[in-house]
């Protein structure tokens, strides 16, 4: 059986499921787009070979019906748009963040269990080549207990993303209770999950605003650093950093994972797991050396990453297309899904927690127009 797979919001996002869908007929194939800008879905029909988009969503369901709708659209559409297909008989994968609040996430994975579909959100980083091996080494014993993790996530604000925010006043991301951390951070949150196992993990949250450019409207309110401490609220398992920041340079995205025999650093930039080097060797010869163990090892990622570009295994949309693969597995065999709905739940009620604590520091930051 292929699933048909509909699509609603029609951005640059939306390009690249179309293309990893395209790469498993066996499993899927998109039968419909929509956005209610109708050159939007008019211009990705063309671009992969549609032959139906539209710019209502309800014509989609009812003309196409999907198997699975995938949502891509601003965050605040994700829940009325989730549960419409789903009543329509859809499962549904969903762009982070999922919804706006923990009480709405809590709602849309209600209604989803209770129509008996499967709901998954757009967590890709879970599944790219580094952190697969990542989880590999910690399944293997190479790292010990894990006593310790770092989560940092970079943003460039110069950047194509961070430039159209800048410029318009009533962005989307704006909108958001969290602004430029609600749409990013899960990036930061979602690699702590499974190190993490309470439900609602104790979090404290200091975030900032480092740049000095103001405009006297939203946009000076938009925190533009983050940092975190996590750890479960027993006070045992490990304890987590996070770090969001919008001026260190350059715009890492990296985790670190310290262990009682190893520790990782896991590079989703350069696509690399390398284990640190510790000096077994006497006094200044024992310090020479980690540093040429550490280019050796550097060498060794790199010739495996040539190894996958020459497999044409090498791509920027590697975990998206495992999260893609997994999600219509688990509907055509109905398994579990790759997310848990629990560990979507888990993400939800962590944002609550960050931008509760950073409703001061907006608001001091909004009003020092």
């Amino acid at each position: 059986m292929s699933l048909k797979i509909g699509i609603v919001g029609c951005g640059k996002i939306a390009d690249g499921h179309v293309e990893e869908i395209q790469k498993v007929p066996e499993l899927a194939r998109v039968v419909g787009v929509c956005d209610r800008e109708p050159i939007m879905a008019e211009q990705i029909a063309m671009r992969y070979g549609l032959d139906y988009h539209t710019n209502d969503v309800e014509r989609l369901l009812a003309e196409r019906k999907p198997d699975v709708l995938h949502i891509t659209t601003p965050p605040g559409s994700h829940l009325p748009l989730a549960k419409l297909a789903i009543d329509a008989g859809c499962h549904v994968y969903v762009e982070k963040p999922m919804t706006l609040s923990l009480a709405d996430t809590k709602e849309l994975v209600a209604h989803a269990e209770k129509a008996k579909k499967k709901l998954t959100i757009g967590y890709t980083y879970l599944f790219d080549p580094p952190a697969l091996e990542m989880r590999d080494l910690i399944a293997g014993g190479a790292l010990g207990d894990i006593v310790h993790v770092e989560s940092f996530y970079g943003y460039n604000l110069s950047g194509a993303y961070g430039s159209a925010i800048l410029g318009d006043p009533s962005h989307w991301v704006l909108q958001l209770p969290g602004q430029l951390l609600h749409n990013n951070i899960d990036h930061l949150l979602n690699k702590t999950l499974e190190f993490l196992e309470d439900d609602e993990p104790r979090i404290t949250a200091h975030g900032f605003v480092r740049r000095t450019q103001r405009f006297g409207d939203a946009r000076d309110a938009m925190l533009d650093e983050l940092r975190l401490l996590i750890h479960d609220r027993s006070g045992s398992g490990p304890t987590v950093y996070g770090t969001f920041s919008s001026h260190i340079r350059p715009a890492a995205h990296f985790a670190r994972v310290y262990g009682s025999k190893n520790t990782a650093h896991v590079d989703y930039i350069a696509r690399t797991v390398t284990l640190e080097s510790s000096g077994s060797l006497p006094s200044a010869i024992g310090r020479l050396v980690p540093a040429f163990e550490m280019a050796a090892k550097f060498a060794k990622a790199g010739a495996r990453n040539v190894g996958k570009f020459a497999r044409s295994d090498f791509h920027f949309f590697s975990g998206l297309s495992y999260l893609i693969r997994a999600y219509y597995r688990s509907i055509l065999d109905d398994s579990p899904p790759p997310i848990s709905h629990r560990d979507i739940i888990r993400a939800s009620a962590m944002l609550d927690s960050i931008f509760s604590q950073l409703k001061d520091a907006q608001s001091k930051a909004g009003g020092s127009r």
